[in-house]
């Protein structure tokens, strides 16, 4: 590689210097700007060699994470702040401008280019004289999706890594599409990261274009083709989100290093890794896979940590309309925060100083047992508290099989086959996105909790005040009164038995607790647990779309609903809706079996669930006591 002269030490206080924009070449001569931290003395940096911090990001390497915050302090520090911080600790710190992205030159492609980028960075990192040798990795979201990539190639240096609510085992599976359909937070995302990108920033006119734009228009006018979307203003971003909605099929496009971890297990590094997510987010199921897939290897210790929260939002109680307690926090629970928890883990596995074993145990939030009243804050108290267990999913938990009935009650027992359920389902009117696993999704729609009450703050709701169950698109199933307290731990799948006179159309699932009625919620409330999606021209594989032949009668299929951890309380039920569209979590199926992301008709689908053995949900749930 070549060498790279650093630019001058600024001081940044007086034992801590950076060289600003440094330019690292990449293989293809395109160069990152990176800064570097340093321990000095009177102005100048000292020579010796230190371990090294290292992140990757999108978001402005000199600018403000919104998430390195505490309940303590509940401001964010700046990255030059954190890297005092850290400077002080006895490291070097890298932050790096991500290709494309503000200081750094090439053109930006979402995901694509972080693997050999971030593996040609460790190079040079590796081969300075002021590196020990020991590289440890951070950063949430898309900086924990550039350390996963970046790993997959066993750069040098690299000695452990802290994932925070990302890192694709397989975009195809959670991250870009779920259940074959395409998550519209990926055009959100791409909406309000064109108006930060090195076009917007030189040119004025495209920043303007862009924010006059009518980004709620824009998604009820779906699918986006080339020149006819908010975005357009900046080609490279309209480029790779038509290319990723439509990309339906699970290939090479796919299997790329930046996109799925899970064909890099085998070889992937040794090193200790925290992955770290949280039930509200969007990426449960990367979290899960990558600990599944890694774990079992003594020289890779890892640690799990699963939280109540919305996406990196850690240091709060409160997500969506539902208070999960006190105890929700990281912050006094896991660790006093999560930068002791980091550092702390650093300490031990770059200096390897004597610090308390973090590996090797599963930290839950199960969500639930709280009084079931409005807060002062006018939130649903829904409570919860940490357990922890030697694995995931956790041993102890034992299989829970439901039915859904003709008499659209939930039970243990299978109905007798022959009892179908149908619906028309109008892609024109989708099922509104109340809630959920989300991010990203801001200004259209959000994440967490919440009562599954159409609501005019949620884009698509037409009937304000009333329950989604009330739609007659929404199959809806629930238990009895819960005689006793049931805690839900584990994978969430839903198995349907369907037809449909659609060569193309879309089945849901949504796993809700349905509270009784009280006199602060005099209907109850619907608290939205989990949902997931399955897009039918899929049913024969992933790599093997096919439209529904007229005369194909019944498919069975199944939805993976994230996993979760819920205590389901005495005197509430348990309910599953069906039913064939959660927009804007996801895109709508036209039903016409047109090309994913291109058709400009749609048709009505009319959808039928087969009661019976093969229409059922698969829960793990924990044993009393």
């Amino acid at each position: 590689m070549p060498l790279v002269a650093l630019t001058p030490a600024e001081p940044v206080t007086q034992d801590v210097v950076v060289h600003r924009n440094v330019m690292i070449p990449m293989r293809d001569g395109v160069r990152l700007a990176t800064d570097i931290y340093r321990p000095a003395s009177g102005g100048r940096p000292l020579e010796d060699p230190l371990p090294v911090i290292f992140e990757r990001t999108p978001y402005d390497k000199s600018g403000t994470p919104r998430t390195e915050l505490s309940v303590a302090e509940p401001v964010s520090k700046s990255r030059a702040d954190l890297a005092v911080l850290l400077v002080r600790q006895g490291y070097i710190v890298i932050w790096q401008d991500c290709r494309g992205r503000f200081a750094s030159e090439g053109r930006f492609t979402k995901y694509v280019n972080e693997a050999e980028d971030g593996f040609d960075a460790m190079v040079w990192i590796e081969a300075q004289p002021w590196n020990n040798s020991r590289i440890g990795t951070m950063g949430l979201s898309y900086d924990a999706h550039v350390q996963m990539a970046m790993a997959c190639l066993n750069p040098p240096g690299l000695a452990c890594m802290a994932v925070d609510s990302g890192g694709f085992s397989n975009a195809f599976s959670c991250g870009i599409r779920q259940g074959g359909a395409f998550e519209m937070k990926q055009v959100t995302w791409a909406y309000s990261h064109a108006k930060d990108s090195p076009l917007a920033a030189s040119d004025p006119g495209v920043l303007a274009a862009i924010e006059a734009e009518d980004l709620a228009g824009w998604m009820a006018r779906t699918p986006w083709t080339k020149g006819r979307s908010p975005i357009k203003w900046d080609p490279d971003f309209e480029a790779y989100v038509l290319e990723q909605w439509q990309h339906g099929t699970f290939d090479d496009f796919w299997k790329r290093t930046g996109l799925w971890a899970a064909g890099h297990y085998a070889t992937f590094p040794k090193v200790p890794i925290i992955f770290m997510s949280s039930w509200y987010d969007v990426y449960v199921p990367t979290t899960l896979e990558n600990y599944a897939g890694l774990k079992g290897d003594p020289a890779r210790p890892l640690t799990l940590i699963m939280g109540p929260w919305t996406h990196g939002n850690r240091s709060r109680s409160t997500f969506g309309d539902v208070d999960f307690g006190p105890a929700a926090t990281f912050d006094g629970q896991i660790d006093r925060d999560w930068l002791t928890y980091r550092l702390k883990f650093f300490a031990r596995w770059l200096k390897d100083e004597d610090q308390p074993a973090q590996d090797g145990r599963a930290h839950v939030f199960l969500m639930g047992g709280g009084s079931g009243t409005r807060t002062s804050a006018g939130h649903l108290d829904h409570g919860g508290h940490w357990i922890e267990a030697p694995d995931w999913p956790i041993p102890a938990a034992e299989p829970l099989v439901l039915y859904p009935r003709p008499d659209m009650s939930l039970a243990v027992d299978a109905p007798e086959t022959g009892v179908v359920l149908g619906y028309d389902f109008d892609p024109r009117d989708p099922v509104p996105t109340i809630g959920g696993a989300l991010t990203s999704g801001e200004p259209i729609f959000t994440g967490g909790g919440f009562d599954q009450v159409e609501a005019p703050e949620f884009y698509g709701c037409r009937n304000p005040g009333m329950p989604l169950t009330a739609r007659p698109d929404v199959l809806s199933f629930e238990t009895a009164p819960l005689a006793e307290d049931l805690a839900v731990v584990g994978p969430v799948v839903v198995r349907l038995a369907v037809s449909t006179d659609a060569p193309d159309t879309d089945f849901t699932a949504k796993l809700v607790d349905v509270y009784p009625p009280s006199a602060d919620y005099p209907r109850g409330y619907a608290l939205i647990i989990s949902d997931g999606i399955f897009r039918l021209r899929y049913r024969k594989g992933w790599d093997r779309p096919e439209p529904v032949a007229a005369d194909e009668g019944v498919i069975e299929i199944e939805i993976n609903p994230f996993a979760t951890a819920n205590l389901f309380a005495k005197g509430h039920r348990l309910r599953l809706d069906v039913s064939s569209s959660n927009y804007p979590k996801f895109d709508v199926n036209p039903n016409t079996g047109a090309p994913e992301g291109t058709s400009r008709m749609t048709r009505i689908a009319r959808n039928q669930v087969h009661l019976g053995q093969g229409t059922r949900i698969e829960l793990m749930r924990l044993p009393k006591g």
